[in-house]
């Protein structure tokens, strides 16, 4: 949905807003909608958590603690090589990638609260069972468990938040979600670094079970939330669409964006089969950065970094508490650069953010996989001062805020402003899909790499994070205070992806020429 978005009259050619504003029942609406992040990044931080603490690997992962235990002359790169180790991690990723893709029909014939409402409940159920795990097979069930939950919420709250803010305002309530998973990693971090020191070896116990409460926020809050005009649309209640539509904008004038809503959602209930025309030329340009900006966001390395923070910490040298406080460290540098990034997106635009991002992250990788190098070496066998590791931390950090006010929130909002109505739902389950195919791929890889790689790996990543920067500068146009409604008009303008813009049959698509009676203009 789009208000404060631009459309220009026939006459003059001129982009004006649509009526309304920023009302206190929007804001707090995308507020609760944004809390499915939690779920996510509690997930991210809990989990590299758990698997660093002695009590959690010696009970579950009993070869990977004793190695672990072996005298510091051990190679630092391969204490924690496991597949199943890993598997615990990345199942979550798996289940969420095939949980996303059922998800689309949901969102699609329920509304998108009901997705989240599904999303919460099946996390809550996983909580239960990992905090009460008695073996390896009852803590993976209860991965794929939240991994179900994770994936009907990443694939709802993206789109909620982006048909229900105004388009000059959607970066930043959008960015909300990534804001939320920050909160949630932190939140982990901070409990991860509390539970540690509980006597008795159950410290763990009680970081998994404490999943419940982000589940539960998201949960009960989705059942208060109202549906997205674009929803009720969608579903045939034009009536109801249009009252919550003068709610959400807060005046009586929006037949305007309501004929623009009315035209979309026309086209959409067109489509019958949204899986199979998703693929047609001209849905091409959207299906790419469905699929590109997913994959590529997990090729930054980022959240190897983020759950595996406190195990790659102790591999460099640190202690189990001071590796948990510096996984404390990056979430709090996450969780700030990721309010920068809340404040500056709808002002500086999409593209300024993700080049700037990009670059800081290349820069820092190089740097990071060059000090680990010039310690470790090949042989990763060394002693690491505590000022060394420090300057690795430092670096990391720098790594961390490039990611959080850049590929980190507009990974999740580009995807989801950029889609048609018709196609909407099915794609923002590919961006799930390829974002959780991906990160299942590059968590299940990355404690093996990192043992064969060594600091190598560092590069590998810096090397993808060129590259994404290069796709961005030639392919990903600006979408910053474009409506939802008026988005083909950027591919139309765009040098490269102009050319898919047009019906199977080569005319112009109706939706590019008319919203209501307005024709748009770039």
């Amino acid at each position: 949905m789009a208000g404060g978005s631009t459309v220009g009259s026939a006459a003059d050619g001129r982009r004006q807003d649509y009526p309304g504003r920023l009302t206190l029942f929007v804001f707090m609406a995308c507020l609760v909608a944004a809390t499915g992040g939690l779920i996510f990044g509690y997930d991210i931080g809990i989990s590299g958590g758990v698997t660093s603490m002695d009590p959690f690997l010696s009970k579950f992962f009993p070869s990977v603690y004793r190695k672990q235990q072996q005298a510091d002359d051990s190679n630092q790169y391969c204490k924690f090589d496991s597949q199943l180790l890993t598997m615990f991690t990345s199942s979550l990723y798996l289940a969420a990638l095939v949980a996303s893709l059922f998800a689309a029909s949901v969102t699609r014939v329920a509304g998108r609260k009901w997705s989240m409402f599904i999303g919460g409940v099946t996390f809550l159920a996983g909580c239960d069972l990992s905090g009460a795990a008695q073996n390896v097979a009852m803590l993976i069930l209860g991965r794929v468990l939240l991994g179900v939950g994770v994936g009907f919420a990443n694939q709802s709250v993206p789109v909620y938040l982006s048909e229900m803010a105004p388009a000059r305002m959607r970066g930043m309530l959008n960015n909300g979600f990534q804001l939320m998973i920050t909160l949630g990693i932190l939140g982990a971090n901070l409990i991860n670094y509390g539970t540690d020191k509980i006597s008795g070896g159950w410290g763990w116990r009680v970081s998994l079970a404490l999943a419940a409460v982000p589940a539960a926020i998201i949960t009960v809050g989705s059942l208060f939330l109202p549906d997205t005009p674009n929803s009720l649309l969608e579903r045939g209640k034009p009536d109801d669409a249009r009252r919550m539509l003068r709610r959400v904008r807060g005046t009586d004038d929006v037949d305007a964006e309501y004929r623009d809503l009315a035209a979309a959602s026309e086209a959409s209930s067109a489509v019958e089969r949204p899986w199979r025309d998703i693929l047609k030329r001209r849905y091409w340009p959207q299906l790419v950065m469905a699929v590109a900006i997913p994959l590529l966001q997990q090729l930054t390395g980022i959240n190897v970094i983020m759950f595996y923070a406190p195990v790659l910490f102790k591999t460099l040298g640190f202690g189990g508490s001071a590796s948990l406080m510096s996984a404390v460290i990056t979430g709090v540098v996450n969780l700030a650069a990721t309010l920068v990034s809340v404040f500056t997106v709808d002002r500086l635009g999409r593209r300024v953010l993700f080049l700037q991002g990009g670059a800081q992250m290349f820069a820092s990788q190089v740097t990071v996989g060059a000090l680990i190098g010039a310690k470790l070496g090949w042989s990763g066998v060394a002693e690491i001062p505590a000022g060394y590791a420090a300057a690795v931390v430092v670096m990391m950090c720098v790594y961390v805020a490039g990611f959080a006010w850049s590929w980190g929130p507009l990974g999740w909002l580009v995807p989801s402003e950029v889609m048609p109505l018709e196609v909407r739902p099915a794609g923002q389950s590919i961006t799930v899909a390829a974002n959780m195919l991906m990160t299942f791929i590059v968590a299940q890889a990355f404690l093996p790499m990192l043992c064969r790689l060594k600091f190598v790996l560092f590069f590998f990543f810096a090397a993808w994070v060129a590259a994404m920067t290069l796709f961005v500068a030639l392919f990903v146009p600006e979408t910053k205070g474009v409506p939802i409604e008026d988005m083909a008009n950027v591919w139309k303008a765009h040098w490269y992806w102009r050319r898919f813009v047009t019906n199977d049959d080569g005319a112009p698509r109706r939706g590019d020429l008319e919203m209501g009676n307005s024709v748009v203009k770039n």
